[in-house]
């Protein structure tokens, strides 16, 4: 109930404060994505600005303000009834165990109704941005300024520091807060080089991660099963990151997940027999699928081995219901 009431709240903002929300406002809008905002800034990269200011607003939605979030909400919105019951949302506390504790700071943890309420607090400091001529993009509380060099990215910080701090009273984490080359950030998961797009090296850590999870050994589920969650995670990451430039790792990406899913198979049919029966359905010839099916070796040197290629085929492993990252990043830009 709780959650519908949040949600009824949200839609009824909504088409009060959007339209006014600057063009360089992305998160949890109508019609706008993070790829808008990162295809936004590269169009400032491509201007020749190459210096960010990269601001961190430490733990945003636990530190907002109710009393300076709820007089903009009053720039709008008369209804006291519905300003009431906003309020009680702000300050209805957390459960933790059977105990209510009391929040006098912060935005509802969980709820579709916080993401609004942070877009219109943070509009004051869009607005604020756009008055002072800046280039920037925003994307709920992470923000990226883009200025043409590091004396102006200093000045810029402190300024839209002080901002924050005494017209918001939200908190800038100095720590992680800093003024750098472009190429040097990440945002929202992608760094760059130049103006170009490239996931950044945490966020294909954790793609790796995952993919290592969903293809190891010792998780006893279906091969059909196993090949669905891949496939579903794929799709994915893809579609939020193949919009990436950087072409060259992408075949490898390819080649390792095929290598893995083979191994997969591999352990799956266990006794040499099977295997044997398996490589030679597969159009292995005889004497590799035996060789192979008796060797002692790893798994994984087994999965690159001519007998298991030669059997387990790309096409065989497409025909299972594997798809190719490097098709589906092709197809995102436009070459297939």
């Amino acid at each position: 109930m709780d959650g519908v009431i949040g949600q009824a709240i949200q839609q009824v903002l909504t088409p009060i404060f959007d339209p006014g929300f600057s063009e360089s406002s992305f998160g949890f809008r109508p019609g706008r994505s993070a790829h808008g905002a990162l295809r936004q800034l590269q169009q400032y990269l491509r201007e020749g600005r190459r210096v960010a200011v990269d601001l961190d607003l430490e733990q945003f939605f636990d530190r907002v303000d109710p009393d300076i979030l709820m007089a903009r909400v009053a720039r709008k919105v008369r209804d006291r009834h519905l300003l009431a019951l906003i309020g009680r949302y702000l300050r209805a506390g957390v459960l933790i165990g059977d105990i209510i504790q009391a929040t006098g700071v912060g935005t509802p943890q969980g709820s579709p109704l916080s993401p609004s309420l942070a877009n219109i607090l943070l509009d004051d400091l869009d607005k604020e941005l756009e008055r002072r001529g800046h280039r920037f993009v925003r994307y709920a509380d992470d923000l990226l300024i883009v200025v043409g060099s590091v004396r102006a990215g200093e000045r810029v910080k402190a300024s839209i520091t002080r901002y924050l701090t005494t017209k918001l009273k939200l908190v800038v984490n100095e720590q992680k807060s800093r003024v750098a080359r472009t190429d040097e950030c990440v945002f929202l998961g992608f760094t760059f080089r130049g103006a170009k797009l490239r996931w950044s090296d945490r966020a294909f850590a954790d793609f790796k991660h995952r993919v290592r999870r969903l293809t190891g050994r010792s998780w006893g589920v279906s091969m059909a099963y196993r090949l669905k969650q891949l496939v579903k995670y794929l799709r994915g990451w893809m579609n939020y990151f193949g919009i990436s430039d950087y072409y060259r790792p992408v075949p490898e990406i390819d080649s390792w997940i095929r290598r893995r899913i083979r191994m997969c198979y591999w352990k799956q049919w266990r006794r040499a027999r099977t295997k044997v029966r398996h490589l030679l359905a597969l159009g292995t010839g005889k004497r590799e699928a035996i060789l192979t099916a008796i060797s002692r070796k790893s798994y994984w040197h087994l999965s690159r081995t001519l007998a298991t290629q030669t059997g387990m085929t790309n096409a065989w492993l497409a025909s299972q219901g594997l798809i190719s990252v490097r098709n589906r990043w092709l197809k995102a830009h436009g070459y297939a």
